[in-house]
């Protein structure tokens, strides 16, 4: 019911390890007429890149990577560009408290029910507004 509520359509960028998880993201997002512009990535140093170079609204990042994690992406993300929302994800609900004390806008389990994680975007992108 919320989720219509966004005038603009967000850019989005996906950042995920796995190729399969990005692309699950992709399909669950493009059911949603709120989202525009989806980009992906593949660990955290190419997650800041990313957000430099497109300068997306929302951030959905997985917290395990390699390189660098989703946790310290956030970090720098956060320091360089606090407009942008980062939305963590992850199948350990233990990093809840350690991706919102890295900077993080929102945590949200893998294995949530789809509609929590639009309800939860359209959340925190209401809440920038």
């Amino acid at each position: 019911m919320g989720r219509e509520m966004l005038v603009e359509p967000i850019r989005v960028l996906i950042v995920d390890d796995q190729p399969r998880a990005r692309q699950s993201l992709k399909a669950l997002l493009s059911t949603w007429s709120g989202v525009g512009d989806m980009h992906e990535g593949c660990n955290g140093r190419e997650a800041v890149q990313l957000v430099e170079e497109l300068q997306p609204d929302v951030v959905l990042m997985d917290v395990r990577m390699p390189e660098i994690d989703g946790l310290a992406a956030t970090v720098q993300i956060k320091a360089l560009w606090p407009q942008v929302k980062v939305i963590l994800l992850s199948m350990y609900p233990e990093y809840q408290g350690e991706a919102l004390a890295a900077g993080a806008d929102a945590f949200v389990g893998k294995g949530n029910a789809p509609h929590e994680l639009l309800d939860l975007l359209s959340a925190v992108l209401r809440k920038g507004v």
